[in-house]
């Protein structure tokens, strides 16, 4: 992939501990350049409101250069929690990697 992309992969639970260290992830990779961003969620076990209040961080803060946020890999309890809270709608949901890869690498 392109150096303007970053894959994230963050592990076990999405908390206040977990979103700490991910969007220290987030600040680092757009601090190398990184202009897309996609996270990969098949690795995290459950996430709760301070894990969805980070990735919502993480989505400003690509908006603000003008990236593009995404998420891929999703598990039912993380797509739960997006639809009751109707972010689904605000993220970019892929279900894997070669999705994503696709859609951002051969645009329709």
């Amino acid at each position: 992939m392109s150096p303007e992309i970053k894959v994230l992969q963050p592990t076990g639970i999405l908390d206040s501990m977990g979103g700490s260290q991910l969007r220290q992830d987030v600040n680092d990779a757009v601090d190398q350049g990184a202009l897309i961003i996609l996270i990969d969620c098949k690795a995290i076990a459950f996430m709760d409101s301070s894990g969805l209040g980070t990735l919502v961080i993480a989505l400003k803060k690509i908006r603000e250069i003008n990236g593009r946020f995404a998420l891929c890999s999703i598990n039912d309890q993380v797509k739960m929690l997006l639809n009751l809270t109707n972010m689904d709608s605000i993220f970019e949901i892929y279900t894997s990697q070669d999705e994503f890869r696709q859609a951002v690498l051969m645009p329709q």
